[in-house]
């Protein structure tokens, strides 16, 4: 029984289960001597979407194993069946059920057909002996009741491979040469702010919202597995970009800005999702499925990528400044062109900067990221200028001249930096500088250094008494030190310093 089961199962039933091409052909009675059985080729194109003609070619052959094999011996045939029941529902499986696993949430309704089907062609095999009454041979059942499992695995698993090709795929290093880049300059969610996003997350977030809108209109079970694939897309956005991008993330470079951007928009994006799918879920899902909790690690990674950002532009400025050597001896002319080679370098990094954020990142954060560096670097040159313990007349004209270089050059950025400018004044306005100098406190203090290099003793004091030096960052200990360095030791120097010592900041 078993060399039949296997010559049958090999020249018969794999046939006639895995093409569809095909018919049954059984050649019996009084004109033939024998009874045959084969499987023919068939032209006929016959609708098979329920499996109801794959049944009936299989029902035909096992009709005539019960008849002419197994001589209608119920054991005989229950044997049979032991011997090829589970290849022939494997095959079923693998060549039909699984391919008609419908690809939309609104096709598992159409499903019902072949659930139908299946389950009457068992029950064809149980009256026929061949599967036993109890239904625990029902494999085929069992996996069409089961169906939603599969057709949310599936899509769960297609979802993810689609983000993970696009992730892969996807270009960051000429976002900006794409035509169609209008198209990812996008609202923020929570601000009323827009920023230049990739194509990537926004593909990503469209695989999420995708997933969420199937979610909506599936049963629990489905749902449950369509949220867990938005979450997993999220995740291994997550896990993917930052590790791709490691390099470019280790230098000044415009696509560190872009993923910022990416990983600002994708948090706020995500705690939006709440708000507009719960509601829709199936009940049991509602308090169950959560994505809140996703938004901080997208919102400190943004966080993370743009410190790591403005760290390596101070170091890359601190670097430059260096150069400058304190800006000491600038009246000779070697120290003098170092100084101003620094001043130039400074300069060349923060048009850069301007350049590669102001027109990717969000307003509100390309001011905040811009003026923290511009503190650091003001900041550095001013305590370095203020260190130096003695100055030449002809060197204080030439660190004025350093400073006045460094604020014509920087114009264009500090254009940038001023609240509701359309990009139409070119000059900046008593109104602007007041304005800068507000949200850039170290700025004000290096244009007022640049005064004071060219102030009288008398002039500075009275600065001091005044408290402008004080609202501009000045020290006492500060203006002491720079009064020493500038004017020679006499009895006008100690009394202003006197003054100054004796006046509360």
């Amino acid at each position: 029984m078993a060399k039949i089961a296997d010559s049958m199962m090999k020249h018969i039933l794999v046939p006639a289960i895995s093409n569809i091409h095909v018919s049954v052909l059984v050649e019996c009675g009084p004109e033939h001597t024998v009874s045959v059985l084969s499987v023919v080729h068939s032209e006929e194109n016959k609708d098979n979407r329920d499996g109801s003609n794959l049944y009936s070619r299989i029902v035909d052959v096992i009709k005539f194993v019960c008849k002419f094999i197994c001589m209608e011996n119920s054991k005989w045939v229950q044997f049979f069946a032991k011997l090829t029941w589970p290849r022939i529902s494997d095959l079923v499986i693998t060549h039909f059920l699984s391919k008609a696993v419908p690809n939309e949430a609104s096709k598992l309704i159409e499903f019902q057909d072949v659930v139908q089907s299946t389950t009457e062609f068992e029950n064809k095999l149980r009256s026929m002996m061949f599967l036993l009454p109890d239904r625990k041979d029902g494999k085929l059942t069992q996996f069409v009741d089961d169906v939603e499992v599969h057709f949310a695995v599936r899509k769960r698993s297609e979802i993810l491979v689609k983000a993970r090709n696009i992730l892969v795929q996807y270009d960051y290093d000429s976002p900006l040469e794409s035509g169609d880049q209008g198209d990812s300059v996008v609202d923020l969610l929570f601000q009323p702010e827009k920023c230049f996003t990739s194509k990537s997350a926004l593909l990503v977030m469209k695989l999420v919202h995708g997933a969420l809108k199937d979610a909506s209109l599936s049963s629990a079970r489905v749902a449950k597995e369509f949220c867990f694939a938005a979450r997993d897309v999220l995740l291994l956005y997550r896990a993917i970009v930052p590790v791709q991008l490691e390099k470019q993330f280790d230098s000044l470079s415009q696509v560190a800005a872009i993923v910022h951007n990416d990983f600002y928009h994708l948090s706020q994006e995500i705690l939006g999702l709440a708000f507009q799918y719960r509601a829709d879920f199936p009940s049991d899902l509602q308090k169950q499925v959560v994505f809140v909790d996703l938004a901080p690690i997208f919102s400190q990674m943004a966080d993370a990528i743009l410190r790591r950002q403005i760290q390596l532009t101070v170091d890359t400025i601190s670097e430059a400044i260096d150069g400058a050597e304190g800006f000491q001896n600038t009246h000779q002319p070697q120290h003098y062109e170092s100084a101003k080679f620094s001043i130039e370098q400074v300069v060349f990094i923060l048009e850069k900067i301007r350049i590669m954020w102001e027109s990717i990142l969000p307003r509100s954060i390309y001011r905040k990221s811009m003026c923290n560096v511009l503190g650091s670097v003001f900041s550095r040159i001013t305590r370095d200028m203020l260190l130096i313990d003695d100055m030449a007349a002809e060197e204080t004209l030439q660190l004025q001249g350093l400073i006045h270089l460094a604020l014509e050059n920087l114009s264009s950025l500090f254009l940038s930096l001023v609240e509701n400018n359309d990009g139409s004044t070119k000059f900046l306005d008593h109104d602007a500088w007041i304005q800068l100098d507000g949200i850039l406190p170290s700025l004000k203090k290096f244009r007022k250094l640049a005064e004071l290099l060219d102030m009288s003793l008398k002039s500075i004091t009275s600065c001091w008494e005044s408290g402008d030096l004080v609202r501009c960052g000045f020290t006492s200990s500060e203006v002491q030190n720079f009064i020493k360095a500038i004017f020679a030791d006499s009895p006008l120097r100690k009394e202003c310093l006197g003054w100054i010592v004796r006046t509360p900041a």
